[in-house]
Formats: C-alpha cells, structure tokens, sequence
C-alpha cells in the first residue's frame, strides 16, 4: 500500500466528496418534496393527478439511474432543452428519490388507523389541521426507517455521476487509477470517503428510530 501516494490524491478526493454531497443532497431534498406531494395525491387519488403520479412512481422506480441520466444529460438537448450536468445530477436524484419517497410516505399514510381521521374531526378540527397535527406526524414516524433506507441508497447511487462527466469520487478513483496504476489505493480510498458520506446517515437514522419508537420525542 502506497500511502505517500493515497496522501497526494487526498485533496482530490476531498473536492469530489463536497461536489458529491451537494448534489446528493440537493436532489434528496427535492426527492422529499416531490416524494411527499404525490404520496399525498395517490393518498386522497386526486383524479388525473392519482393516475399521472402511479405512471411517475412506476416509470422511475423500474429503470436505472443511468438511464434516467442519460435521457436528462444527452437526451433532452434534442429536444431544445440543455441543462448542465450538476443540474442533471441533481434532478435525477430528485426523480428517483421522489418515486422511493412516495411509496414510503404512502405506506407510512396508509398505516395511520382511520378512527384517528374521524375522532380528530368530530372534535371540530377541521381536514387540513388533521392532515398536518395528527396523520402526517405518525406518518413520517412510521415511514423513518425506510426513509432512512431510501437516503442511503439515493446516496450510493451518486456513483453514477461520472457517466456524465461530473468529478465525483467514481470519476476521480477512475482517472487516478488510470493515470497511475494505483488500484489498490484508490479503491480503498473510494470505499473509506463514500464510508465517510452515508456512515454517519445511517447511524443517526438508527438513533432517530429508536428514540421515536420509545416516544423519546413525545416526552
């Protein structure tokens, strides 16, 4: 093991591991939001909207994120619409994120027992306060572990970026290893910076669980 050369490739992958991270984490606070809106109009099956979000939720679930990369990356500027491949990055991120995210938040709706929804309303609160103080707090709770689930595998899925030209850590450990010979050591850096990255995720996401599944934060 070379370590004098693993310290001279540190800086680079210092840099790729904060570009990883800001476009993972971007595209996972987006994969939220949209993961929580369609959940939310699959729940209620908005008419339309319901059918539109199940062809969403299925289309992106059951194809690769490379492919969806590709289609964003190199397939929509044929169609007049070019975006940078940051911005590519992020927004497959989203998609994807948002299709897993939906079917968490709606499995976590779906496991909330109805006679709260009814009890709650005839104590005069109305649907949008039931929604927002009594189904959505136990729903998010009894979604967190596959949420958790969810993020660390939206942030595995980074390791795709370089097929588009982004300096990710995959980018950065291939080009050294193609420059220098170095496998060993750049591999073995890989998996330590990307330890780094979803490590602490699911550590804090198993705190997060335990501390909500003992009523921690109703305390």
């Amino acid at each position: 093991m070379d370590f004098a050369a693993m310290a001279q490739y540190l800086p680079l992958y210092e840099t790729a591991m904060w570009l990883t991270l800001r476009i993972g984490w971007v595209g996972i606070i987006g994969s939220i939001v949209i993961g929580l809106v369609v959940a939310m109009v699959n729940h209620f099956k908005v008419p339309v909207l319901h059918q539109v979000c199940r062809a969403y939720v299925e289309l992106f679930r059951n194809t690769p994120l490379l492919i969806q990369l590709f289609f964003i990356y190199f397939g929509l500027p044929r169609l007049g619409l070019s975006i940078s491949a940051e911005a590519c990055g992020m927004l497959g991120v989203a998609l994807l994120g948002g299709a897993y995210m939906a079917e968490s938040f709606r499995a976590g709706l779906e496991a909330v027992e109805p006679i709260q929804t009814e009890t709650a309303l005839s104590l005069g609160m109305s649907r949008a306060q039931v929604m927002r103080l009594v189904v959505l707090p136990q729903a998010v709770t009894l979604s967190i572990q596959s949420f958790v689930a969810n993020v660390i595998f939206l942030l595995k899925e980074t390791s795709v970026f370089s097929a588009i030209s982004l300096l990710d850590l995959m980018f950065v450990a291939k080009d050294l290893i193609g420059l220098y010979y170095k496998t060993t050591e750049c591999l073995v850096m890989l998996v330590i910076f990307y330890l780094i990255i979803i490590l602490p995720v699911s550590i804090l996401g198993t705190v997060v669980e335990r501390r909500l599944r003992h009523g921690a934060f109703g305390d």
